[in-house]
């Protein structure tokens, strides 16, 4: 079992020092996530301000959070949905046109169950052009899914897909085609 009186962040993993961190998170609380729904631009504005690297046209729902922005990377013309959180341990990139749907929620960090100190850990996420995660999706860090890849509400994934492939279940397996 763990004891967590062991645990230590590893050196530099939120990649930007405490204070900074603290100022995104109060600038998420108080000018992010208040903002009107149309005002995607003055969200697009706060992420990129923080470094996250944020296409044209993307349109980012209030409610989002974002867990470092530093560590996000989004393509032209994608929607994030209400409720999405983009927990950005490490890098989490998406490829233009793709669409995460409300309640989704990308992960990249996770635990080491095995380790008395129960060590921290995080992978990066790649999700591919023109991809659909339809609502409530969950995907596990070192995760990549495949461009144009649509992934059925309520699924879970815990290994890669296939790019152009319909996707359903926890976890997620390959149903057929998307075309």
């Amino acid at each position: 079992m763990q004891d967590l009186s062991k645990f230590n962040l590893p050196p530099n993993f939120r990649g930007r020092s405490a204070i900074y961190v603290q100022l995104w998170w109060l600038v998420q609380a108080a000018l992010f996530k208040t903002s009107p729904q149309i005002l995607y631009g003055w969200r697009r504005f706060l992420l990129r301000l923080f470094g996250a690297q944020i296409g044209n046209g993307v349109l980012i729902r209030p409610s989002v959070t974002v867990t470092y922005p530093w560590n996000i990377t989004i393509g032209d013309n994608c929607w994030i949905g209400d409720d999405v959180t983009l927990y950005s341990y490490a890098n989490i990139n998406i490829g233009g046109n793709s669409v995460i749907s409300q309640k989704s929620y990308l992960c990249t960090g996770s635990h080491d169950y095995t380790d008395q100190a129960f060590s921290i850990w995080a992978k990066d996420i790649n999700i591919g052009a023109g991809c659909w995660l339809a609502t409530d999706v969950y995907v596990a860090p070192d995760i990549t899914i495949g461009d144009g890849a649509v992934i059925g509400a309520r699924s879970s994934v815990f290994k890669d897909l296939p790019a152009a492939m319909v996707c359903v279940g926890s976890p997620a397996i390959v149903v057929k085609p998307r075309i």
